[in-house]
């Protein structure tokens, strides 16, 4: 059980440096990645992994509070970088508000995961 939560705690790394990463990259001329839609997307899906595993086990108390916010970040974090993936396949222009909410809301959640 050791190796699935390690395995699932790297995927939830690799989403945040996917998310993290793409928005500094493209900073300058701010657009979403498809890379930044996919590190959501693994955010999303590790960190309720996570969860489950932690109350299934014996890893100590969970704080709901936290979790529940984590959540409603990272569902805003997945719907922004699907906006943004969608007007970047239309061609259309990616407002600049809009691209950097993706890294600017990935790294809120980072944020709260450490310092709360």
């Amino acid at each position: 059980m050791d190796l699935l939560q390690s395995l699932i705690l790297l995927t939830h790394f690799v989403g945040a440096a996917a998310l993290i990463g793409g928005w500094l990259a493209t900073f300058r001329a701010p657009t979403v990645l498809r890379l930044q839609l996919i590190g959501a997307w693994l955010q999303l899906i590790s960190g309720v992994l996570l969860v489950g595993l932690l109350e299934m086990g014996d890893g100590g108390p969970v704080n709901h509070l936290k979790i529940a916010v984590k959540l409603l970040v990272v569902i805003a974090v997945v719907v922004v970088a699907f906006i943004g993936r969608r007007k970047v396949k239309r061609d259309e222009d990616v407002p600049v508000g809009l691209a950097h909410a993706v890294g600017g809301l990935a790294l809120l959640n980072m944020g709260i995961a450490v310092l709360w």
